[in-house]
């Protein structure tokens, strides 16, 4: 119940990111001098996220940058100045160099003070992103009046100004804050009359509309058990793990002389052997699931959700799986020191009772580490990289359960034990083909990294080619064409199972060769770096919105008698380019959107005016001024479906209502696939 409850809250924090601005503004005035005034807007930044600095590029994010709406008995000087650590980097996705701030940073906008009294407002305009989302183009409204020389001319106002720089165009119209001016939309009401014309909004749309459906999608999102299949999708990986490390040169032995020192040790109490077999089986599940209890003690729940995307962590967890698969190779062998073994055995061997026998399973751990430490090492950090910080724990009892069960089945029916198979060279088989699985697998994490620096040295081609090979050499391993230094030499034919695993190796090796060539391979995109990474692409597929515009795409769509994808995005949006490029080019999402949807794609930070501004209520008190088309679907996004970042995704039907749920920045294409098709049936009940 207890950990049902935190994947209900986990989910609602993810629906509810409006109310965690991610960036804080305070503003605030210093007097220079007589004549000069500062005024200084300070953020904090929560961490991973960071604020872009002043002066991008055309094409780029949104830079920082301050608009004068008023300036009476004062005038700008200058641009605005940035003041903090400033990052540069080279974006790859804008094909640009950007500078960003995180943690802190602080803009100042230098006033010269012309009259004896003076009054300047204005707004600073700000762009923020994380590895995943970015937020809406956000301002950041001041106000301020004081007193310039005593000598000085009467205040006069002057012209709006940008950056320091005269404008010769109208200004924006400054609202009050009085419903005189403009009248309030209150965040969950529909806007209307007046204000709806201001804002663009067409005031004969159905209400429906612009009405909220937090609480709808939240519903949605907590009856679709995405984080429980995802707990379940570990624990079942922890069972495989667990009944492959069983089967490995360093267990599977050790069951017959476990079993039989029990039965021998009760004598003829049978109960009192199947008791103390039971108990060993629980030690081990105890002793694994404290292992993912410390990993989790150590890193804390924060740090295993940005294990995802961490790169030197990824980096950490390449090589750990390297120096795995080369053990399983027989390159070298991983040991434990013997001493920690021989004294927990002579521990055990000098008690009685239950700790005895949890000392005895102790020492299975230590003595099998050679063969168990690889399968536990990838499952944890599966599990870690998850997302979610109790996957370690159900991992690990998955994989302890099937570790743990033959000792006490075993127990049970002695009998069993003739029937089992003998140890043999097949063990050192298994093992082989892990240590593939583990390689496959490192290049995987690897590829994380790589996409986070940017180095361009695991491509999707270059990534496809080390998975072709690795499979393929595993295949030949497993039909009798390739052969290790510590396999049996006497072997003469290979197994027919081996041979079937083998053949599925081949036909798999086959099976990735057209993604050289930028086939979709819909089995390792999971797996596989985005497709945009793809330098040589014969299989590109174009997605285009059908419209950029809310009420009149949602018409259309009432009119074909078609669902609604909502695509809340921004030309400064880098994860939404990387969603486009490595999910719409799928040629089955791609069908989906142009066949079966309507797809709407709102910019965020389209700057295009509004014919008045219009200030809103949000849900948290604070006050909004919308001034852009951009404003107005960044506001549709939050005080509609409760969310701010980009990018967003949600399927509505002909009334705004939503169909499946919503789904944000994830290179998932069978979770997006499952996304729009739930759309399309729940539209058609």
């Amino acid at each position: 119940m207890k950990s049902k409850i935190l994947l209900a809250l986990f989910a609602l924090f993810n629906l509810t990111v409006m109310a965690q601005n991610p960036v804080r503004f305070s503003v605030q005035q210093k007097k220079v001098s007589p004549t000069e005034v500062d005024v200084i807007f300070t953020a904090k930044i929560d961490a991973g996220w960071h604020v872009y600095s002043t002066g991008l590029p055309a094409g780029g994010p949104t830079s920082a940058s301050l608009t004068t709406e008023k300036a009476e008995g004062a005038q700008p000087v200058g641009k605005l100045t940035p003041r903090g650590k400033e990052i540069n980097v080279f974006d790859k996705v804008f094909e640009m160099k950007l500078r960003y701030f995180e943690h802190n940073v602080s803009f100042v906008q230098k006033y010269k003070i012309t009259g004896k009294t003076y009054k300047i407002s204005g707004y600073l305009e700000y762009g923020a992103c994380n590895d995943e989302m970015c937020m809406p183009p956000s301002s950041v409204e001041f106000s301020y009046t004081g007193n310039g020389p005593a000598d000085a001319p009467a205040a006069t106002e002057t012209p709006d100004a940008k950056e320091g720089e005269t404008a010769e165009a109208d200004g924006a119209v400054v609202l009050s804050a009085t419903m005189d001016t403009a009248k309030t939309a209150q965040s969950g009401e529909t806007l209307q009359g007046d204000s709806a014309q201001a804002a663009g909004v067409d005031a004969a749309s159905p209400s429906d509309l612009w009405r909220p459906v937090i609480k709808e999608l939240e519903a949605f999102s907590s009856g679709q058990g995405n984080e429980s299949h995802s707990l379940w999708y570990i624990f079942i990986m922890g069972v495989v793990g667990g009944f492959v490390a069983l089967l490995t040169p360093c267990v599977w032995p050790i069951i017959p002389m476990t079993v039989s020192f029990f039965l021998k040790r009760a004598k003829d109490d049978k109960k009192k052997g199947i008791r103390d077999a039971v108990t060993y089986g629980i030690s081990i599940i105890v002793i694994y699931m404290g292992l993912a209890a410390v990993i989790t003690a150590l890193f804390g729940p924060q740090k295993l959700n940005e294990l995802a995307t961490n790169a030197p962590f990824n980096i950490f967890f390449f090589l750990m799986l390297v120096v795995f698969a080369l053990s399983f190779f027989g390159w070298f062998e991983l040991r434990l020191p013997s001493s920690w073994g021989n004294a927990i055995d002579n521990k055990a061997a000098a008690t009685t009772g239950l700790l005895s026998i949890f000392l005895m399973a102790f020492t299975l751990s230590l003595v099998s580490f050679s063969c168990t430490a690889p399968v536990v090492g990838l499952l944890l950090v599966q599990a870690a990289t998850s997302g979610d910080w109790v996957a370690p724990t159900i991992g690990m009892f998955g994989f302890a359960l099937a570790l743990a069960l033959p000792f006490t089945l075993f127990a049970l029916f002695p009998t069993w034990l003739k029937q089992a198979p003998k140890s043999g060279s097949w063990m050192n088989m298994i093992k082989v083909v892990l240590g593939f699985i583990e390689l496959a697998f490192a290049f995987k994490f690897l590829s994380v990294a790589d996409l986070a620096y940017g180095w361009h040295i695991l491509d999707r081609e270059t990534f496809l080619a080390i998975w072709i090979v690795i499979f393929g050499l595993m295949g030949l391993y497993l039909i009798g064409k390739l052969k290790f230094p510590h396999d049996d030499p006497t072997q003469m034919a290979m197994p027919v199972p081996a041979i079937m695993l083998g053949m599925i190796s081949l036909a798999f090796t086959i099976y990735m060769v057209p993604g050289l060539w930028g086939a979709p391979l819909k089995a390792v995109s999971a797996f596989a770096p985005p497709i945009y990474t793809q330098d040589f692409n014969l299989h590109h597929q174009e997605v285009e919105p059908k419209f950029k515009d809310y009420e009149e795409g949602m018409r259309a769509a009432a009119q074909a008698g078609k669902p609604v994808l909502l695509d809340f995005t921004g030309f400064g949006c880098v994860n939404c380019r990387k969603m486009e490029g490595a999910v719409w080019t799928n040629a089955e999402v791609a069908e989906k959107l142009n066949n079966d949807y309507v797809l709407i794609s709102l910019y965020v930070d389209d700057k295009t005016p509004l014919k008045e501004p219009i200030k809103v209520k949000r849900s948290d008190g604070t006050t909004r001024t919308l001034r852009t088309i951009g404003d107005k679907w960044s506001y549709l996004q939050e005080s509609k479906f409760g969310y701010l970042a980009q990018p967003f995704y949600v399927t509505v039907d002909n009334q705004g209502n939503p169909l499946s749920g919503s789904f944000v920045y994830k290179e998932d294409i069978p979770g997006y696939l499952e996304f729009l098709n739930k759309g399309v049936e729940n539209y058609k009940k």
